[in-house]
Order: C-alpha cells, then sequence, then structure tokens
C-alpha cells in the first residue's frame, strides 16, 4: 500500500494529537513516518492507535478479489476510519467508489478529491436538502447516490434541486430496510418509486435500489438469516418491477452488504442482478479491510459457518485469511493487587459497544517481552482499562501493553491520528481522520 497524502492536507501535528511525543516540535504530516518512532519505545504519547500496513494491504487484497471473482462491485463505507488517504488507496486498489454516512463526511472526500459517492443514509427534511445541494453546488462533476426512503425525503430534494441550475445529477436509490431506516414494504416503495419518477429530470433520477442488512441482525443467528433473507428477497423481487418502469437501458445500482453478511448478499442478489444486463451489484462493506479482535473476528467465524469464502470456486477460511489491523497501545500506570493492572486507556481512546479491547502483548524498556494471552480488560473508566492478570504475571509500571479491539468505527472516531506501523512496528506513515 502506497503512501497517500495527495488526499488530504499535509498539516503540522504536534502534543495536541495522541501519540505525538511531548516536547517534539511540530512535525507535517508526511514528516512523521521518517521518525523512526515505535509505539514502545517510550518516546511517543500513549495511548494511541496503530495500523498494521501489512494486514490492512492483505485484507484488501483479499476482499478486492472476492468482489471481483463475484462479478460485483464495491464502494467501501468511509465512515470506518474517516481518512480520506486510505479512502483513496481503496480505489486505486479497484473500488468503484466511496460511501459516506451523511453529508459532512461527503463534504470531507469530495474536498479531498473523490466524485463517485454513495449517502447510504436519509439525510432529513428540507433543510438538510438545502445543505446538500450547497455542498454539491461546488462540484459540478460530482456523481452522488443518495438513500431514500420516503415520499417526504424525495418532496425535499426535489425542491432544492429545482431551485438551482448549478447542482450535478442527484441519483435516487429507493431503500429497503428491516431494523433501522428503509421501506418495510413493496406499497411503500412503490409510493417512493412513482414520487421520484413523477418528479425526474435529467438532474434529478431514480438510479436505483438500496438496503443496510446490518440492521436485521439480533441475538438469535437463525432469526438473524432469516431476517436478512426476507430483506434480500424484497430487494431482489422489486428490481424487475422497477426496470419495467424505466425501460431496459437506464443504468441501475443494486446497493447492499455493508456489514459481515456480504457473502449472504451476493447469495441473494447475484441472481437477480446478473438477469438485468444495465445492472451493478455494489457491496459497501468498509470495516472488513480493518478487522478486529472481536465483532469482526465473531463474524467471519459465522461466515465461514454459513460455507466459507468463495473466490474463483475455492473455497478458503475468511477467518484464517483477514487479518485485525487496528492495535490501542497503553501503559501500565499501576499494580494495586496482584493479579490487577491499571491502563492509561479508557472509553475515551478504544470502542467498548461490541466487546472490551484484547491484551495481546508485553512490552519492556523498547522491547518485546511476552504474549498476554491470559489477561483480560474486564473494566473500563473515562481513561483507565483494568486487566485482570494471572497469578504471577510480569507486569510493571511502564511496561507498554498491546490491544486489539473490538469494533474499528466506533474505535477510529477517536482518534485524530491513525499511525501506519511496518512489520517492525516502525510508525512508517500518518493517517489523518476528519471525524470532525
Amino acid at each position: 500500500m502506497s503512501d497517500l497524502h495527495t488526499a488530504t492536507e499535509n498539516v503540522l501535528i504536534d502534543e495536541r494529537v495522541r501519540g505525538f511525543p511531548p516536547g517534539n516540535p511540530p512535525l507535517a504530516l508526511d514528516a512523521i513516518g521518517k521518525q523512526g518512532w515505535k509505539p514502545y519505545d517510550g518516546r511517543m504519547a500513549m495511548p494511541l492507535i496503530s495500523l498494521d500496513r501489512q494486514a490492512f494491504s492483505g485484507n484488501v487484497e483479499l476482499m478486492m478479489a472476492y468482489v471481483k471473482s463475484h462479478g460485483a462491485d464495491i464502494a467501501p463505507h468511509a465512515k470506518t476510519a474517516m481518512s480520506a488517504a486510505l479512502a483513496e488507496a481503496l480505489l486505486a486498489a479497484g473500488a468503484w467508489g466511496t460511501t459516506v454516512a451523511d453529508i459532512r463526511q461527503a463534504a470531507v472526500l469530495l474536498k479531498a478529491g473523490q466524485r463517485r459517492l454513495i449517502l447510504a443514509n436519509e439525510i432529513g427534511g428540507a433543510a438538510a436538502a438545502r445543505r446538500l445541494a450547497a455542498l454539491l453546488g461546488h462540484y459540478p462533476d460530482a456523481e452522488l447516490h443518495i438513500f431514500v426512503d420516503s415520499t417526504a425525503l424525495v418532496d425535499a430534494l426535489r425542491s432544492a434541486w429545482q431551485q438551482r441550475a448549478d447542482l450535478p445529477p442527484l441519483g435516487l436509490l429507493v431503500e429497503f430496510g428491516a431494523g433501522r431506516a428503509g421501506a418495510r414494504s413493496v406499497d411503500a416503495a412503490e409510493a417512493i418509486l412513482e414520487a421520484i419518477l413523477a418528479a425526474e429530470t435529467p438532474a434529478f433520477r431514480l438510479t436505483g435500489i438500496a438496503a443496510y442488512e446490518g440492521a436485521a441482525a439480533t441475538a438469535d443467528a437463525q432469526e438473524t438469516m432469516l431476517r436478512i433473507d426476507a430483506l434480500m428477497a424484497m430487494t431482489s423481487d422489486f428490481l424487475p418491477k422497477l426496470r419495467a418502469r424505466v425501460g431496459k437501458e437506464r443504468p441501475l445500482l443494486v446497493t447492499a452488504g455493508g456489514s459481515v453478511f456480504f457473502d449472504v448478499v451476493i447469495a441473494r442478489l447475484s441472481a437477480a442482478v446478473a438477469a438485468d444486463p444495465a445492472c451493478r451489484l455494489v457491496l459497501r462493506s468498509g470495516a472488513i479491510f480493518f478487522h478486529d479482535h472481536g465483532i469482526y473476528e465473531r463474524g467471519l467465524a459465522g461466515l465461514d459457518a454459513r460455507g466459507g469464502f468463495r473466490i474463483g470456486g475455492e473455497t478458503i477460511s475468511a477467518a484464517a485469511t483477514f487479518r485485525p489491523a487496528l492495535r490501542v497501545w497503553a501503559e501500565v500506570l499501576s499494580r494495586p493487587e496482584p493479579r490487577l493492572a491499571i491502563c492509561g486507556m479508557g472509553m475515551r481512546d478504544v470502542a467498548m459497544d461490541q466487546g472490551l479491547p484484547r491484551p495481546l502483548a508485553l512490552y519492556r524498556n523498547g522491547a518485546y517481552l511476552a504474549d498476554l494471552g491470559n489477561a483480560d480488560v474486564f473494566r473500563l473508566n473515562d481513561q483507565h482499562a483494568f486487566v485482570a492478570l494471572a497469578d504471577g504475571s510480569d507486569v510493571a509500571v511502564g511496561d507498554v501493553i498491546e490491544y486489539g479491539i473490538s469494533h474499528p468505527c466506533t474505535c477510529l472516531d477517536r482518534h485524530a491520528i491513525l499511525y501506519g506501523l511496518d512489520p517492525d512496528h516502525s510508525v512508517t506513515t500518518a493517517y489523518l481522520t476528519s471525524f470532525g
């Protein structure tokens, strides 16, 4: 994976950013990877988050091969890291476009030079539609497709686009949903479709169908599959109805797969899309490129249990081939009890909504000391992690612990800089995030 900083401003970084060594003179973003820092060498401020660049590149290669082998495309969701440079790297690796969750995220990527976006969410009403129009007025060459699940949103967007002649074409995607937004029935979707078609102009057009299957998941695996299957069936069954209304020549998108259930999306939607020569299936998975030691670890085990990861007719283990690329690093602050360590990392630094961080390895005096497979984080405060240790564990104040995380999307948004590491753990690049 190349160093891609052309998509971001080469801003000065200083101690206000996690990881940056206290007292070090400010550095341009592209100079951080030239300092020879390591997360456990005593120079970098703790806690910090890092990206295993080799693991990330391997995950990218694997996922792109999967998508290509199934005749699909992918517009990875940028909300995971909100890094324009990493989003650009995915485009360079073969992504069809990029997905965003809201207008501000679209603004970040448009400013960075990207032009093909899926806004995979409803945005609100008339005021939000005017804000979107105000943004796109600056990017006449943009190609943006947006989710709609109500005639109210169609009307708001139509009004905003009618008021201006300087806007790029807006593509509208009728969204089906379960568990979150999206039309819940074919009747509701048909009403949205008719509202769009009644308002169409060259700059305001229907461009396809969307769904998000991740929100259909429940704690029960069987119930989850029933709900996702029903959502995918409603989506695929609607495609020929939509095609009949717009004619056989119009290019259409069918987009889903913004979760770890992308294999189910491929299995359920591929046939319907393949039967329509002018239709394109676009996945939106983003966190899969980062993987983790929690929700995605469990999710890939579930994918394997459903039949495995198929590329070019060969089935391989997703759990064994994707590699977690994110780590959080923190120092041991206190050893107040024989089986307890208190580390300088808390809810302000790491995700906990899908599982607590996992201790992986121990470092002392700038060198690896031991694996920590027998340690567990059992509680987080604002800025402290409570780590349960085995009897006689050799963990000392000042040691650095490397942690795996669960749920990249709610961990990365706590950090302004993601430090890219090479296999020897040296910081060789830094990715600016833009979470606002």
